[in-house]
């Protein structure tokens, strides 16, 4: 009974969260941090993470978290509301809303199960770098697959790092523009350097995936 009244909730919450999503009011998120003194960049991690299990794209609060807490530390807080917030829909998904998730990845269920069957982490890696499936649904969906929960976890982070490097750049990039800088070239460039990283890693692991199928002895 409990179990279901928790499902109910959730369902109720991604609801929501996709009907009001464009309301997302960033300078509130921005005045809430800040009112918070000590405990803003702990809050910015929660809402972060309950933002991702709630299906709200990440992006903008990811831009955000480089605008408020700098390149370094908002990479460090936006990286760990991620991971947090696809922990949490992994294990959801696990243990609770089983059913849902089947229902609403159709067929692509078995193509992320034959895959984890068949590379572990490796396709983990492969699914988080190249966009087969939508980010927030992919949590949901890796948690019906048979990867343990360290090794998902651990992949995720690191999979979804560059993105965050990079996203969290461009972030503090805007506020750096704004209050005029006056290193803005060079922050530009080391900002498109990292965004174009960012970008080509998933070709270079397609790449890399390809020249492994192909080494690999084929069976008789």
């Amino acid at each position: 009974m409990k179990r279901g009244m928790l499902a109910v909730l959730l369902l109720a919450g991604i609801a929501l969260s996709l009907i009001y999503r464009d309301r997302l009011d960033i300078e509130q998120l921005r005045s809430l941090v800040e009112a918070s003194g000590g405990w803003g960049p702990a809050l910015f991690v929660l809402v972060y993470a309950l933002a991702t299990v709630l299906f709200v794209p990440g992006s903008l609060l990811t831009l955000t978290g480089g605008l408020l807490f700098g390149p370094v530390w908002g990479t460090l807080l936006n990286l760990s509301g991620a991971t947090l917030g696809a922990t949490a829909a992994f294990l959801l998904s696990r243990y609770l809303a089983r059913d849902w998730v089947e229902r609403h990845t159709d067929g692509r269920l078995s193509r992320l199960r034959e895959g984890v069957e068949a590379e572990g982490w490796r396709f983990v890696a492969f699914v988080r770098l190249v966009p087969l499936f939508p980010f927030n649904l992919l949590n949901y969906a890796l948690g019906l697959t048979r990867i343990p929960l360290g090794s998902y976890a651990f992949v995720s982070a690191l999979a979804m790092l560059p993105g965050a490097l990079a996203y969290s750049w461009l972030g503090y990039l805007g506020g750096e523009a704004a209050s005029g800088s006056e290193d803005l070239v060079r922050k530009l460039l080391v900002g498109l350097a990292l965004l174009a990283i960012a970008l080509f890693l998933p070709r270079a692991w397609l790449r890399l995936r390809e020249s492994r199928r192909r080494s690999m002895p084929l069976s008789r």
